[in-house]
């Protein structure tokens, strides 16, 4: 490679970096500003940090986000992990086409087309059984649920497909049973997959709005239908504080989940 080619993937790299993550700094120095105004500078102040800790809405919206999220998450690793062993270990069965488009389909449909499709059915369900009675936390949980289920399929596949069908057969073979094969076997090895399709699926959840403005009530507001609501008049301070709130935890958990996994990377 030539100096001068160095040079240039340098630059681009380096515009690449700034193009993705000056903005997020912007957010954050601008989340000190003592000025309302987000675009001018008034001094340094953490007075949107006390102003957050104590706007109650924020914090219910965050709450039952949260909730959601963990809820949609578990639902979704359950079930697109068992879905995505079916598909990856039976071979071929009879629903087995029906099923992978029926999974695939959340993958590429547009999420306004969901929130209204859910949406539908819900109102259909009410009608015809009386359930739901009213759109909230049960709804948006099985609205999140449903696409989640979608990404863990994909996910749990994937990992399958790097794992040897000789050790489960191994561990049938000295006599253990179906399911003491995959409680003692399959399913640690499956661990990681699991355990990355929960956090896409809660992160999907945590950030979605249009889905959870179908399926929601007026007793339930997201955190992301707060924001959106809020930035539509312009965007105020205290949006900037929680979304740089947000970056911290993310960043925290990236680097607790590097210091965690290195050792074991190494030993490996």
């Amino acid at each position: 490679m030539t100096p001068r080619r160095s040079w240039l993937l340098l630059v681009w790299l380096c515009f690449g970096f700034a193009f993705l993550y000056v903005p997020i700094a912007l957010l954050i120095l601008y989340s000190f500003n003592d000025s309302r105004l987000v675009t001018v500078w008034g001094g340094f102040s953490t007075r949107w940090y006390v102003g957050l800790a104590h706007d109650a809405r924020i914090q219910e919206a965050a709450r039952l986000s949260l909730a959601v999220a963990a809820g949609s998450a578990t639902l979704a690793t359950v079930f697109g992990g068992l879905a995505g062993l079916a598909i990856g270990r039976f071979g071929r069965f009879r629903l087995r086409l029906p099923m992978t488009a029926m999974l695939a389909a959340p993958l590429v449909m547009p999420e306004v087309i969901t929130g209204l499709s859910l949406l539908l059915l819900f109102v259909s369900l009410n009608q015809a059984i009386g359930w739901p009675g009213q759109r909230g936390f049960t709804t948006i949980v099985i609205a999140h649920a449903t696409f989640g289920i979608a990404y863990v399929a994909v996910i749990v596949q994937a990992r399958l497909r790097l794992l040897d069908p000789a050790v489960e057969e191994a561990a049938a073979d000295l006599g253990a049973t179906p399911l003491r094969t995959f409680l003692a076997v399959t399913l640690p090895m499956l661990a990681p997959a699991l355990m990355a399709g929960w956090l896409l699926a809660f992160t999907l959840s945590l950030d979605d709005l249009v889905i959870a403005s179908f399926t929601s009530g007026p007793g339930a507001t997201t955190l992301p239908m707060v924001i959106y609501s809020s930035v539509r008049l312009g965007v105020s301070p205290e949006v900037n504080a929680l979304a740089s709130l947000f970056v911290a935890a993310a960043a925290i958990l990236v680097g607790l989940a590097a210091r965690i996994f290195r050792p074991r990377a190494l030993a490996g």
